[in-house]
Order: structure tokens, then sequence, then C-alpha cells
């Protein structure tokens, strides 16, 4: 309990989590270290905060050298060098950064309450095929007529790769970069006009994000070029439907080649079916859509109050 496991290979490296009691008792695997720390002299939640901070990232980041799988070992661990203010000092800091985790958190456990809410909403509908006017309907091998059809997916939408975008050439802006499971920063320009849906292409599969602002996808992503007149949010809630992991064509790296999804068959609902369900999902959606703006502001917050405060810059 209290440890720091430490991901020390591959593309979470540096990524930290604690070991809380109901996660007991629990194995970790070689890509993770453990790091057992001094409780008399530094509190785990300053730790989780300190390793959290961009120039520390970064700092890892820099001792992983140019391999392909980039990594560090238990030496280099050992010789991170850490500058520690006061025990009184490090609870201050924890607890005013705390305030801000905890509001994320309760902005979280909303916006997974409301994205069940739809999706359960689009199972009803599309799975279990229970839509408005579903009892007048005439099926054929439990698949309704005249209000959808069966097609390929390349005959639904098109998906393309993400555009390059290396980390040294972000410049803080307003448009959302999007990486393959999360926004990963935000640039001063766009390559994609909203709505932007994608899921991963790269390293993660399986994730499919919905970005109603401009924005960049990145080259670790498939983003939705073209709609092919179907309802956006339709779109996204079936994307997120498929099993996209099984698709996976990588070896070492997991990655989805979209020609395999070519020949994939779908049942796709009518345009009048798909605009119904989006007047029931879009006001739910437009709530999870400004939590996440919250979190966002919350996190913008944070990271700037974080370095100030471990520097001693910003008194507590």
């Amino acid at each position: 309990e209290k440890d720091i496991l430490f991901s020390i290979a591959g593309i979470y490296l540096g990524k930290i989590g604690i070991v809380k009691k109901h996660h007991l008792p629990a194995n970790t695997n070689q890509a993770c270290a453990i790091i057992r720390l001094k409780h008399e002299i530094v509190d785990y939640r300053f730790i989780k905060h300190y390793f959290s901070e961009k120039s520390f990232v970064y700092y890892v980041n820099s001792l992983s050298g140019q391999a392909a799988q980039p990594n560090i070992n238990l030496t280099d661990i050992g010789k991170l060098k850490l500058i520690l203010p006061p025990l009184t000092t490090q609870h201050r800091i924890v607890s005013i950064l705390s305030a801000y985790d905890d509001l994320i958190e309760v902005n979280n456990k909303r916006i997974k309450h409301l994205e069940q809410t739809t999706l359960q909403l689009y199972k009803e509908w599309f799975v279990r095929m229970r839509f408005p006017g579903y009892r007048g309907a005439k099926f054929v091998k439990g698949v309704p007529e005249k209000v959808g059809e069966t097609k390929y997916f390349k005959d639904f939408v098109k998906l393309n790769r993400g555009f390059d975008l290396p980390e040294d050439k972000i410049k803080e802006g307003i448009y959302p970069v999007v990486a393959s499971t999360s926004i990963k920063a935000y640039h001063n320009q766009y390559k994609v006009k909203a709505p932007i849906i994608t899921t991963g292409r790269s390293g993660s599969l399986g994730t499919v994000l919905f970005v109603n602002e401009d924005g960049w996808p990145l080259n670790t992503s498939l983003y939705v070029k073209d709609f092919k007149g179907n309802e956006p949010l339709y779109v996204y809630y079936t994307l997120k439907s498929i099993d996209f992991e099984s698709f996976n064509s990588g070896a070492g790296v997991p990655s989805l080649n979209q020609n395999h999804l070519h020949k994939l068959k779908i049942w796709i609902a009518g345009k009048l079916l798909q605009t119904k369900f989006r007047e029931f999902v879009e006001p739910i959606f437009y709530q999870v859509e400004i939590l996440n703006q919250q979190n966002t502001q919350l996190r913008q917050i944070n990271d700037r109050l974080l370095p100030r405060l471990i520097s001693g810059k910003l008194q507590v």
C-alpha cells in the first residue's frame, strides 16, 4: 500500500500509479518498477504529482535514448534527482492539487454515467432492435426492413490516417491534438473541421473519441474523413460498438489496418431513424461535452500550478 508503480518501457514510459489497499494483493510485470518511499520524508501523493509534472516527464524520456522501444532501467530510476520541500510543505501542496483532482474525479463519474446511458440507448435501438415503431416493422432473419440496410463498412464511412506532428513541433494554441486514446495537447493549427471522430490506429486499439472542435488527429489514429451522409453521433456510437482490437494486424505493436475493415458487414439505420436517435442523444452528449471542457480547464490550471508549487516559486 502507498507504493508507486512506475512504467519503465513502451509507449507508457514514465506513467505512474499509486497502490491502494483495495488493489491488494497484486503483481507487476517486467515493464513496471515498484518505488517504495521513505514516508517519514516524503508524501506519496506529492511524488505522484511530482512525477506527473511535464519537465520531469521530459527528463525521464530523455534517459530512454533513441531505441525503437523506449525504456529505462532500475539503475536509471535510482539516479533520478528530486527536489523535495519539507514534509509539511508537501502536505500543503497535495491539499491544493487534490482539490482539482477531486473535482475531475466527480466529473469523470458523471461522464461515465451519461455515456453509459447513451450507449445503452444505442444498444436498445440498434442491437436489440427496439427502436421507435419497431412493433410495426417487418423483420426478416432478425433484421428490420425499410428502416435501414446491411452495408459493407467501406460504404458506411471512410477512415483516413491522421497527420504527423512531432512533439517538438507542437505550438501552444486552442486546437486539440487527438492521439489514439485521448487529447494529447493543444496546437495553434488544425487539420480537420469539427466534428472529429477517431479510433486508435497504432499502439492502442479500440478507443473511439468524439471531439466537437476543429483539431489535429495524430498519425496514431484513424479519423472519419467522410461520414457519407450519416449522422456523426450515430457514426460515433456505431464505431464504439465494433471490436477494433479483433482487427489487430500488428506483431509487437498493435496496429489497425482499415483495409481489413472494408469487408465487414453491418446493419445501418436509415436517415430518419438516425435523426431520431440524434435528437434523443444530443442533449445528454452536450452535458458530457461541458463536463469534459470543465475537466480540461481544471487540468490546465493544475498544470500551471504544479511546476510553480513544486519549484517553490508559488508559496503555499
